[in-house]
């Protein structure tokens, strides 16, 4: 339980059903979508639709989802892929031909099809109760009257109003007067507003094919993208196997590659070699094991992780106890092993949202949205004002690699959303949010939990670092000495700034004793968390 003589918020307890989310009017919303009869998906979707227009630096129709889902909180664990593939033009060798072996942030080619909206369509057909249209009521009501900028989505937006700017397109659309709009301002969104409402009316077709796909084929046409009206009009989620390891009593899902999930898993296999409830361990100490454990386990990411339907990946060998004890072998307690070497880009946490609904019959969403970059490529379409997600940079633009670009594949994805389960029983969706980090944010907030005893609240609450690509990020919370005794290690330790902490996060677990629902909401975003 928390220190209440120090700021902070008190996890949210409801006997029915819980929504958390990164913002209040999107957790609101999602609340009033389950008081009206709606069930966990109708309650997700509505809020996920909702947050594309009023965080529209993290989500959008323009970008990319995934999602795990457990009907009735009992059984099997549904995980369906949203993510969008390369063009059917898209080839290695296309790019190697012209010396091209990375892309700009506003790159064409770093925008794959985003398979949101028809992930969104498909599950609402399959698992809701509502129609889509009717879901997308708020996101657009919220974009044709308009909507108050709150805090983070503000800051963020100031961080991403330079790109913003540098396109005459974009800085029309989504600023005003070449600024990002003040914080506490009202912004209105009408040609995003026109184009939600013909996804109500026609649902995916409404994207995929017609006024908004041409808009968007043309105008990354224009730019010299490769993209087709065919590629989109092709465009379709993919139920695929979620995968799982068990720590400490709880199974943990997350969707297979080509999502990064499986990096948690592996993160959470290596630590399960350590005893973390051990009082006498210190904090350097824990800071120390999840970095190296994240080093080693990206590692493996970067190496393996692709698309499935075009690349073996051994997913069974990486998840395996063995392989989880020469990976621990590695670690040593008094010295840093070497990072991961990675792009120094590729570091920052990127932007996307999570949210999570569990509702009274017991349904429960993971669910997880994203157009990667502030803004994604900062490419926004002229006519129907879309911002167009660069999870294409993910690829690897030369030939060979395991995640190369090619035609009509998925890129490694680095967002993921998690369920937690106690054998066939739903104890709960959670999920972290930033970019790289979201493997090591899922096996932190569980090891938080599992082995330190805080409550769901204090988990997400808790200092965070993060080891990948060089130095060692700390968060302000993390103390001096503390720092001292990783550097003493051979970290290179390095805070992070005050305005871009490490990521954020929702969950909802149950007490599997009293069946009460347990919510939480990170306070690095706006949002909060609700239930009655």
């Amino acid at each position: 339980m928390r220190d209440f003589h120090r700021p902070g918020r008190s996890p949210v307890y409801a006997q029915n059903a819980a929504v958390a989310t990164s913002h209040p009017q999107a957790t609101l919303a999602a609340l009033n979508i389950l008081q009206q009869g709606g069930n966990a998906v109708d309650a997700a979707v509505a809020a996920v639709a909702l947050l594309g227009v009023i965080e529209p630096a993290m989500t959008g129709i323009g970008g990319d989802c995934f999602v795990l889902y457990v009907p009735k909180g009992k059984g099997k664990v549904i995980a369906l892929n949203g993510s969008g593939k390369a063009p059917a033009a898209a080839h290695a060798e296309w790019y190697a031909e012209r010396g091209e072996t990375t892309q700009p942030l506003n790159s064409p080619h770093g925008v794959t099809v985003p398979g949101a909206v028809a992930a969104w369509d498909r599950l609402v057909a399959d698992h809701g109760t509502k129609s889509l249209g009717e879901l997308l009521q708020p996101a657009i009501k919220a974009a044709e009257e308009g909507f108050v900028v709150a805090p983070k989505v503000g800051s963020d937006w100031a961080g991403d109003a330079p790109r913003l700017a540098a396109d005459p397109v974009s800085s029309k659309i989504v600023l005003v007067d070449g600024k990002a709009p003040a914080i506490g301002s009202v912004f209105k969104a009408p040609l995003l507003a026109a184009t939600l409402k013909k996804i109500a009316a026609k649902g995916r077709d409404g994207f995929y094919t017609g006024e908004v796909a041409e808009d968007i084929v043309s105008h990354l046409n224009s730019r010299g993208g490769l993209h087709t009206l065919e590629d989109f009009a092709n465009a379709a989620p993919e139920y695929v196997e979620p995968i799982k390891t068990t720590y400490k009593g709880l199974d943990i899902y997350e969707c297979p590659p080509n999502g990064q999930g499986i990096t948690a898993l592996i993160i959470l296999n290596i630590l399960s070699g350590f005893d973390l409830k051990d009082t006498g361990l210190s904090e350097a100490d824990r800071i120390h094991l999840l970095a190296e454990a994240t080093k080693l386990a990206y590692h493996q990411r970067d190496d393996y992780i692709g698309d499935p339907a075009q690349v073996k990946i051994p997913v069974e060998k990486i998840l395996s106890a063995g392989y989880a004890d020469a990976l621990r072998a590695r670690i040593d307690m008094s010295k840093a092993g070497a990072p991961v070497s990675v792009d120094v880009d590729s570091v920052e946490h990127k932007d996307t949202t999570y949210l999570c609904v569990v509702d009274k019959d017991g349904n429960a969403i993971s669910f997880i949205n994203s157009v990667f970059h502030g803004f994604g490529s900062t490419i926004v379409t002229p006519k129907t004002g879309v911002v167009l997600q660069n999870r294409g940079l993910s690829f690897k633009f030369a030939p060979g690699h395991v995640n190369s670009i090619a035609p009509g594949k998925r890129p490694m994805h680095t967002i993921i959303p998690a369920m937690a389960m106690k054998g066939d029983t739903c104890v709960g969706p959670f999920g972290v949010m930033g970019g790289q980090y979201q493997s090591t944010g899922h096996a932190g907030f569980i090891t938080n939990m599992l082995d330190r005893g805080m409550d769901i609240q204090e988990a997400m609450d808790a200092p965070r670092t993060f080891a990948y690509g060089g130095p060692l990020q700390v968060e302000n919370g993390v103390d001096d000495a503390t720092i001292a005794d990783l550097e003493k290690r051979g970290h290179t330790v390095e805070r992070a700034p005050a305005k871009k902490p490490i990521g954020g996060s929702q969950a909802i677990f149950r007490d599997l004793e009293t069946g009460v629902l347990v919510a939480g909401s990170d306070p690095r975003k706006d949002g909060c968390a609700l239930g009655y």
